[in-house]
């Protein structure tokens, strides 16, 4: 009896279960939005233990940035590889982390700290089409969508939360995409968000190898 009951005392102290939670993102046409960060802020205090935010890297390769669009936590470190035979010149002049790597081949030897929430937009100083995007949030809760527009936040407790959407084209900010939803109701597991788009100029990628003015 005492064994049950230490367990049970254990089992109420962790509180309840964490859960995966769907959340589909589509524009006002009903098309599916790739590369769309969702992330979750929990309404009330969370009281969630955080720990330190693991590594993570975004590769250069074939002179494009891989990949496009990048979620973490405030407090991460992200490396730069360079998969490419030639150098690349990484830098951001956003106010959320400005930085610079130069001229470089292979992995630099420091990763960059992302030590501040907001939107980072990463260019390359050799190569103009090379544009990708690192947004940093300081919910522990986030995902980026694939290519059915589906992002899946996991370990989500059973509570309410608050879910928002960022992307590159996304027109508003992202306050005005909030959606409030109960995680841990059977009858909800899933929920889809409805984002309005603008256009995005974007540099056209040079000529293929063959061109002369190919670098």
């Amino acid at each position: 009896m005492k064994r049950v009951t230490a367990a049970l005392a254990i089992l109420l102290l962790a509180g309840p279960p964490a859960r995966a939670f769907t959340v589909e993102v589509k524009d006002t046409s009903g098309e599916s939005v790739a590369d769309a960060v969702v992330y979750a802020v929990p309404l009330g205090a969370d009281g969630a233990a955080l720990r330190e935010p693991p590594p993570t890297a975004i590769d250069q390769i074939d002179k494009e940035y891989v990949p496009y669009v990048t979620a973490v936590r405030v407090g991460t470190r992200v490396s730069f590889p360079n998969r490419d035979q030639i150098r690349h010149h990484v830098y951001s002049f956003s106010e959320a982390k400005t930085f610079e790597i130069p001229l470089y081949q292979g992995t630099p030897r420091e990763a960059v700290l992302f030590d501040a929430p907001g939107v980072v937009v990463l260019g390359c100083n050799i190569h103009d089409w090379m544009k990708a995007y690192v947004f940093v949030t300081e919910s522990p809760y986030f995902s980026v969508t694939d290519g059915e527009g589906r992002a899946i936040l996991g370990d989500l407790p059973a509570r309410g939360y608050r879910f928002e959407v960022w992307h590159p084209r996304l027109k508003g900010p992202p306050s005005a995409t909030a959606t409030e939803v109960s995680v841990g109701d059977p009858a909800r597991e899933t929920v889809t968000i409805v984002i309005d788009q603008k256009q995005v100029w974007r540099p056209r990628r040079a000529p293929g190898a063959g061109d002369a003015t190919y670098r």
